[in-house]
């Protein structure tokens, strides 16, 4: 379980952070992320919440969990664009953080510097069992990281592997469940 960190009362400007919420399909990262983005609301925080643009599985801007489960965010081309939009808020919600070009490491380490608490989600490896993007950069600059997992569509077991049930030998391939399938190691690697 995440137990959000107080922030300090020193002089000068608080404290920022890095969370990331990482894991398979299937695992709930989303989800957890809009819980903890709603919190930050409910105690009056300026969020702002930003997807990479290609992400349009089920929605063009909003953030949309597999339940359902919904927030508005605003889709951005590169991870720069972040800066400009996320200037006066206290807290920056990041989905499918995997997308996001490497330049997201060091807009993430100059949010959290200002102060800021900053959230990312996303898959810490591709269908391949390969680290994802900047997914390994952000958890290594993370104070605090999630590790969630699915359950195995096979057998029943923790997953924390996104089985590709299509053919595509690219890294990027969006899709749901018609195209991926949470998994664990043993299933995983006998590829039934």
């Amino acid at each position: 379980m995440f137990i959000e960190p107080k922030r300090g009362r020193g002089q000068g400007q608080k404290a920022g952070w890095v969370e990331v919420i990482c894991g398979s399909m299937f695992s709930g990262k989303t989800e957890e992320l809009i819980r903890r983005l709603n919190r930050a609301k409910i105690a009056k925080q300026k969020v702002e919440i930003f997807k990479p643009a290609i992400d349009i599985r089920y929605h063009e801007s909003d953030i949309v969990s597999h339940n359902q489960t919904f927030i508005r965010s605003t889709p951005v081309n590169t991870s720069g664009e972040i800066l400009l939009i996320a200037s006066d808020c206290e807290v920056v919600g990041l989905d499918e953080a995997q997308f996001f070009d490497e330049g997201i490491v060091d807009i993430v380490n100059i949010l959290a510097e200002q102060g800021k608490r900053v959230i990312a989600a996303g898959l810490d490896m591709d269908s391949k069992g390969v680290p994802f993007g900047p997914m390994p950069n952000l958890m290594a600059i993370a104070e605090y990281v999630t590790k969630v997992h699915a359950i195995c569509v096979v057998c029943g077991d923790i997953a924390h592997y996104s089985y590709r049930k299509v053919a595509d030998p690219q890294q990027v391939l969006l899709g749901e469940s018609d195209s991926y399938e949470a998994r664990c190691r043993r299933c995983y690697h006998l590829n039934p």
